[in-house]
Protein backbone atom coordinates (compact mmCIF):
# COMPACT_ATOMS: atom_id res chain seq x y z
CA UNK A 1 0.00 0.00 0.00
CA UNK A 2 1.56 3.05 -0.96
CA UNK A 3 -0.40 6.45 0.59
CA UNK A 4 0.01 9.55 -1.79
CA UNK A 5 1.37 12.91 -0.26
CA UNK A 6 -1.98 14.98 0.16
CA UNK A 7 -3.96 12.56 0.44
CA UNK A 8 -6.84 12.53 3.43
CA UNK A 9 -7.69 9.51 5.88
CA UNK A 10 -9.80 10.70 8.38
CA UNK A 11 -8.52 13.99 9.86
CA UNK A 12 -5.15 13.08 8.61
CA UNK A 13 -3.64 14.42 5.82
CA UNK A 14 -0.42 12.11 3.99
CA UNK A 15 2.74 14.62 3.86
CA UNK A 16 5.22 11.49 2.89
CA UNK A 17 6.48 8.13 3.78
CA UNK A 18 8.62 7.78 6.95
CA UNK A 19 9.46 3.90 6.39
CA UNK A 20 8.30 0.30 6.10
CA UNK A 21 8.99 -3.25 8.58
CA UNK A 22 7.15 -6.03 9.21
CA UNK A 23 4.34 -4.52 11.03
CA UNK A 24 3.70 -1.99 8.35
CA UNK A 25 4.46 1.28 6.60
CA UNK A 26 4.58 4.61 8.39
CA UNK A 27 4.08 8.04 6.81
CA UNK A 28 4.19 11.37 8.43
CA UNK A 29 0.73 13.40 8.77
CA UNK A 30 -1.09 16.39 9.88
CA UNK A 31 -3.47 15.54 12.15
CA UNK A 32 -5.69 18.29 10.96
CA UNK A 33 -7.63 18.51 14.31
CA UNK A 34 -4.58 19.05 16.29
CA UNK A 35 -3.13 20.53 13.94
CA UNK A 36 0.31 18.99 14.73
CA UNK A 37 2.59 16.46 12.60
CA UNK A 38 2.11 12.76 13.59
CA UNK A 39 3.33 9.76 12.07
CA UNK A 40 1.10 7.23 10.96
CA UNK A 41 1.69 3.22 11.26
CA UNK A 42 -0.61 1.62 8.78
CA UNK A 43 -0.83 -2.28 9.27
CA UNK A 44 -0.14 -4.70 6.64
CA UNK A 45 -3.44 -6.89 4.78
CA UNK A 46 -2.46 -9.96 6.93
CA UNK A 47 -2.65 -8.36 10.36
CA UNK A 48 -5.97 -6.41 9.33
CA UNK A 49 -7.49 -9.49 7.68
CA UNK A 50 -7.24 -11.74 10.76
CA UNK A 51 -9.07 -11.53 13.86
CA UNK A 52 -6.65 -13.12 16.34
CA UNK A 53 -3.81 -11.28 14.70
CA UNK A 54 -5.86 -8.04 15.11
CA UNK A 55 -7.08 -8.70 18.57
CA UNK A 56 -3.23 -9.47 19.67
CA UNK A 57 -2.07 -6.01 17.74
CA UNK A 58 -4.74 -4.12 19.66
CA UNK A 59 -3.79 -5.42 23.37
CA UNK A 60 0.16 -5.00 21.94
CA UNK A 61 -0.69 -1.76 21.39
CA UNK A 62 -2.99 -0.55 24.32
CA UNK A 63 0.10 -1.65 26.64
CA UNK A 64 2.29 0.14 24.72
CA UNK A 65 0.25 3.77 25.06
CA UNK A 66 0.36 3.58 28.98
CA UNK A 67 4.02 3.85 28.38
CA UNK A 68 5.47 7.33 29.64
CA UNK A 69 8.86 7.59 29.03
CA UNK A 70 11.17 10.44 27.25
CA UNK A 71 12.63 7.69 24.78
CA UNK A 72 9.39 5.94 23.66
CA UNK A 73 6.87 7.61 21.26
CA UNK A 74 3.99 8.48 22.48
CA UNK A 75 0.98 6.04 20.61
CA UNK A 76 -2.32 7.63 20.12
CA UNK A 77 -5.24 6.08 18.79
CA UNK A 78 -6.09 3.20 17.39
CA UNK A 79 -7.99 4.03 14.46
CA UNK A 80 -9.87 2.85 11.68
CA UNK A 81 -10.32 5.17 8.22
CA UNK A 82 -11.26 4.56 4.39
CA UNK A 83 -10.65 0.35 4.88
CA UNK A 84 -7.53 0.79 6.67
CA UNK A 85 -6.15 0.19 10.06
CA UNK A 86 -3.60 2.41 11.67
CA UNK A 87 -1.86 3.72 14.89
CA UNK A 88 -0.79 7.46 15.04
CA UNK A 89 1.68 7.78 17.17
CA UNK A 90 4.51 11.04 18.13
CA UNK A 91 6.64 12.25 15.03
CA UNK A 92 10.24 11.99 16.39
CA UNK A 93 11.97 14.15 13.72
CA UNK A 94 15.26 12.78 13.34
CA UNK A 95 17.92 9.98 12.48
CA UNK A 96 16.46 5.65 13.16
CA UNK A 97 19.34 4.15 14.77
CA UNK A 98 20.21 2.33 11.71
CA UNK A 99 20.71 5.37 9.50
CA UNK A 100 23.12 7.04 11.96
CA UNK A 101 24.99 3.74 12.85
CA UNK A 102 25.55 3.55 8.52
CA UNK A 103 26.23 7.29 8.23
CA UNK A 104 28.15 8.24 11.35
CA UNK A 105 29.38 5.24 12.95
CA UNK A 106 29.10 4.34 16.88
CA UNK A 107 31.92 4.34 18.91
CA UNK A 108 32.03 2.38 22.38
CA UNK A 109 31.58 4.81 24.37
CA UNK A 110 28.41 6.09 22.54
CA UNK A 111 26.99 2.93 22.61
CA UNK A 112 27.38 2.42 26.24
CA UNK A 113 25.66 6.09 26.63
CA UNK A 114 22.58 5.31 24.88
CA UNK A 115 22.41 2.04 25.83
CA UNK A 116 21.98 3.25 29.48
CA UNK A 117 19.83 5.86 28.84
CA UNK A 118 17.23 3.15 26.95
CA UNK A 119 17.60 1.39 29.78
CA UNK A 120 16.16 3.37 32.27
Amino acid sequence: MIMEQGKNIGHYNIIRPLGKGGMGEVYLAEDTKLKREVALKFLPEVVRGDPERLSRFRVEAEAAAKLNHPNIATIYPIEEADDQTFIAMEYVDGKTLSEHITNDGLDIEQFFEWFIRIGQ
